[in-house]
This record gives C-alpha cells, sequence and structure tokens, in this order.
C-alpha cells in the first residue's frame, strides 16, 4: 500500500474526493455522522458514493446532495404514520382523529394546526384551526372555521405556546375550559392537548376527549405525545423539502443558504429516525399496558429475540428488523377494546375473531408506517407452526420467515416464565422442558436447541 493510500484510509468520503470542499467543517461532519443522522433502511445504496464524488463547483456539489437528501426524504420512503399522506387533502385528517380514537378508546379527538401549516385553509381569522376531528359533521368541518387565536386563553392555544401537554381530569372544574358546541365539549370531562412540535417549530395541537372522568394511563399519553412529534417533525420537514427545492433551481443562491439547508434537513432528518424508535417502543408498551402484560414484557420478548439472532451470527441489520418486530408482533391489540383482555368469563365467538385476527389489523398499521415495512412479514407469520398449523397461512418448516421463527421461539419461552392471571411464572427448567417438547411441531427444532444452549451457560 503506498503512503497516500494509508494516508487517506482514515479520511472521510468527502475529504478523499478529488476536489474537496474546502473551508466547510460542515462536510466533514456531514460525511463523519451521515450514518448517525440517517437510519441505515433510508439510505440509498448508493448515497455515498454519488456524494463523495468529485464536484468542480461547489454551490453544484451542494445542490447535489440536497438532491440525495431530499431523495431519502420521499413519500415512499419516510413515516407516513397511522394513515397520513400528504397527498389527501386535509380531510385525512378526520382519519387519522378517528385512528387516534380508536387506539387510545377516548370518545373524542381533534386536530389543529397553525395558520402556516394549514396551507389552503389560512384565509380564517383565527391563528390555531381544527383540520380534522374524530367526530361527524353534516357540513363542511372547514366551513365552520373553528379555532383560535395565539393569545386566547384556551387550551389548545396555551399548550400550542407552551409547548405542554395540559390534562384536565374534570372539566366542570375549570373556570380556563370554554367549551365548543359544535365539538360536543359540553359534553366532555376528561381533556388533554398534546402540542405538536419539534426542535424548529409547533404546528399544532392534538385533543382526547372523554365524556366521562376515564383518564388516559401514562403509556399512552406518553405514545400521543411521540405521536404528536412524529407529525411535527414529518410536516417540517416536507415544508422543507419543498423550500430546498427551490433553492436548487435557483440559478442565483448563495453556497451559505445551501449549507444552511443542508444542515437543517440532516437534523431533521436524525430527528424523525430517532422519534420512530421512540414511537415503536412506546407502542410497545401501550400494547402491554392494555393487554395487562407484566411492564416491558414485549421488550423482554425482543430482547430475547436479539439475543438468539446474536447466537446464530445474523448481520445487525436483521437483528434490529427482528427485534422491532418482536416489539410490535402484537400491535393489533391496540386497536382493540381493552376489555377483550380482561374478561374473566369466556369470549364470544366474535371476540374470538376480533382477537384471532389482530395481526392482520397489525399489519394494515405498518403498512402505513413505512420505515417499518420490512417488518411486516416477520410480524405476520409469527403465528405459524413447525408443522403447518398455524396461521395465518398455514407456512410448514423452512416457508416460514426465519425472524418470524425466532420471534415465536422467544415469545413462548416469554410468556412461559412471566406472570399470568391464570397462573404462575415458571421456572427456566420446567419452560425449556415444555418448549423442548413442542420442538419440531410448534417450534424450529434447531432453534429451540439454541435457546436451550443459551440459557443453560
Amino acid at each position: 500500500m503506498t503512503e497516500e493510500k494509508k494516508d487517506n484510509k482514515n479520511v472521510s468520503v468527502f475529504a478523499r474526493s478529488e476536489i474537496s470542499l474546502e473551508s466547510d467543517p460542515l462536510e466533514e461532519i456531514f460525511a463523519l455522522n451521515l450514518g448517525d443522522f440517517i437510519s441505515e433502511h433510508l439510505i440509498s445504496d448508493d448515497l455515498v458514493q454519488k456524494i463523495s464524488r468529485s464536484k468542480v463547483d461547489k454551490r453544484e456539489s451542494l445542490k447535489k446532495q440536497l438532491k440525495e437528501l431530499i431523495a431519502i426524504y420521499s413519500i415512499d420512503n419516510t413515516l407516513k404514520i397511522l394513515g397520513f399522506s400528504d397527498k389527501e387533502d386535509f380531510k385525512i385528517y378526520n382519519a387519522i382523529a378517528k385512528t387516534i380514537k380508536q387506539m387510545l378508546e377516548i370518545d373524542a379527538c381533534h386536530v389543529f394546526l397553525s395558520k402556516e401549516n394549514a396551507m389552503g385553509l389560512n384565509t380564517t381569522k383565527n391563528d390555531i384551526l381544527l383540520v380534522g376531528s374524530s367526530l361527524k359533521f353534516n357540513d363542511d368541518i372547514y366551513d365552520a372555521e373553528i379555532g383560535y387565536h395565539y393569545d386566547d386563553e384556551s387550551f389548545v392555544a396555551q399548550a400550542f405556546n407552551n409547548r405542554k401537554s395540559i390534562e384536565v381530569k374534570d372539566s366542570s372544574k375549570e373556570e380556563d375550559f370554554k367549551a365548543v358546541l359544535m365539538l360536543n365539549e359540553d359534553k366532555v370531562k376528561y381533556y388533554l392537548a398534546v402540542p405538536m412540535f419539534n426542535n424548529m417549530e409547533t404546528v399544532g395541537v392534538i385533543v382526547v376527549e372523554n365524556y366521562s372522568e376515564k383518564t388516559l394511563s401514562e403509556e399512552f399519553i406518553e405514545l400521543l405525545s411521540i405521536t404528536a412529534r412524529l407529525f411535527a417533525t414529518s410536516m417540517s420537514l416536507k415544508k422543507l423539502t419543498e423550500e430546498t427545492e427551490k433553492l436548487i433551481n435557483d440559478d442565483e443562491v448563495s453556497v451559505s443558504q445551501l449549507q444552511n439547508n443542508r444542515a437543517e434537513l440532516t437534523a431533521l432528518i436524525g430527528d424523525l429516525s430517532t422519534e420512530q424508535q421512540w414511537f415503536v417502543e412506546n407502542l410497545a408498551k401501550a400494547v402491554d399496558a392494555k393487554s395487562n402484560f407484566k411492564n416491558n414484557y414485549s421488550h423482554d420478548v425482543a430482547n430475547l429475540a436479539k439475543d438468539i439472532s446474536t447466537e446464530i451470527g445474523l448481520n445487525e441489520k436483521t437483528k434490529d428488523l427482528i427485534y422491532y418486530a418482536a416489539l410490535l408482533r402484537n400491535i393489533g391489540k391496540i386497536t382493540l377494546p381493552e376489555e377483550l383482555f380482561n374478561k374473566k368469563e369466556k369470549l364470544s365467538q366474535e371476540d374470538w375473531e376480533k382477537l384471532q385476527n389482530h395481526p392482520n389489523v397489525g399489519v394494515s398499521i405498518l403498512m402505513s408506517i413505512n420505515f417499518l415495512s420490512e417488518v411486516v412479514p416477520y410480524i405476520n407469520y409469527h403465528k405459524e407452526r413447525w408443522d403447518g398449523k398455524g396461521e395465518p397461512e398455514g407456512l410448514k418448516g423452512r416457508s416460514i420467515p426465519f425472524g418470524s421463527r425466532i420471534i415465536a421461539i422467544a415469545d413462548a419461552y416469554s410468556a412461559l416464565t412471566s406472570e399470568r392471571t391464570y397462573r404462575n411464572a415458571l421456572s427456566k427448567e420446567k419452560a425449556l422442558e415444555i418448549v423442548r417438547s413442542e420442538s419440531g411441531t410448534k417450534w424450529d427444532p434447531e432453534l429451540v436447541e439454541v435457546l436451550v444452549e443459551m440459557k443453560n451457560k
């Protein structure tokens, strides 16, 4: 190896370009931290090579980098959480509100956006506008022009301005609570306003309401908070992308403007990646809480699945996908009535059908979250059996996705060693005995032996 090659070995891809972009410290930061800013599954295969090619003109090289970042943040590659799609008109927010209502089992949900973020609806005199509701309106929801001014004393305005959630457990005792009759708020007892914000801006507020004094659990409040942040970051990223596209097409744009947009884009993409992970973690906690499982049960299953994946030598990306799939394997439960999991009496046929079909409900939700699309097969088939007698399609043996087989065995062992309302947790020895007795019928026999060896070390 020549001295020149030795010297270049530990130099970033940008510094190895034929013409380095001099006097630009962010260039090196951008290169060295690319993997931290952007999750692996969001990076196009040739992104680094494209960005690191020699550039004759600094402005053009920056434009090229920005085009690549915009390509990463495309409708096909990033978050479309719970039915959200910017290709739809504002009525899509009604669907979002209905989904949140169903998820949290509340009586009503309303979505408000700032005038700046409600493009097309910003002719109203209000600063914060109602753009979506779980309620049915006889007339066009937007004709009503329901909303607030920034300086109002309403809870929506307060949550928006202070970036803090406001929870009211009995609205009849709150003088500041001004009921909006068109939103049936004269019936409201429990009220929660959650701001939609990120490090750059506040974009709106999500309001959830109950007509009784039934409150939301900590897990569901946290889930709603991270959902609100995800919306805010996704919307800010979309706006910044549109602004960046204009700069790319501007022949007179300055280098400093391009550099500034690049910094903001990478930061927002990094925020989005982090918040996606928080969303997964909190969604799993909410599912466990709804299912009356012990705290962190899904994390126990996910960690065991990842340990098995490590033991058999799977790569890091596959291990991460299996971990997320294990966390969310019961995601469909989030959209099912809580009483189904609390019933002591025999479940009806309709109840059983709801429970048995819940992986399919979960898959439909996951398919709306594109960054998780790769985990869908693992989740969809984790109830299959090695002998072909499982669900949903009766797959047999090695035709079952490998990740699904790993999750199945991790779930089985974790369930046996966990407390249940109908039995105590089994010992490690008894749980392994049961798992081995079903090797080759329910579970992949090779994975059973891996599990046994791991637990007996």
